[in-house]
């Protein structure tokens, strides 16, 4: 559960309705191990298929750590005011695209994809 509100609704959403929220955000949170220990670091990203994509440097520490292993990706939105959203965990292999992005004039860039293993969302709303 996002939150141990007891005046609102939580809602276990379906592996299609995670996709699609998915879909909408832009920002989201990478979370893999690097020398042992864990790490996070907010990303853009965009959604192909079941497949999440980062654009990254490609000499860039983050790719080697996160290149061939599992991790975890979250995206969400929340309004603070209402303290009403969803949030969506995926957990995933990646791989790295050395290929660039057709928007994308550097060299120096790739793309991380994670591949959608486990996923999970949620929403929170005010009851009726």
């Amino acid at each position: 559960m996002p939150t141990t509100d007891d005046d609102r609704a939580h809602e276990v959403l379906g592996h299609a309705e995670c996709l699609r929220l998915l879909g909408t955000a832009g920002i989201g949170r990478l979370a893999y191990t690097q020398a042992a220990l864990p790490a996070i670091r907010p990303v853009s990203y965009y959604l192909r298929g079941e497949d999440v994509l980062v654009p990254a440097l490609r000499a860039s520490p983050f790719v080697a750590a996160v290149r061939g292993s599992v991790v975890a990706f979250e995206a969400d939105d929340y309004d603070p005011g209402t303290r009403t959203g969803w949030a969506v965990t995926v957990v995933g292999h990646t791989r790295v695209l050395d290929v660039q992005r057709a928007d994308v004039s550097s060299a120096a860039c790739c793309t991380i994809v994670v591949q959608v293993g486990l996923v999970e969302g949620w929403r929170t709303t005010v009851p009726a």
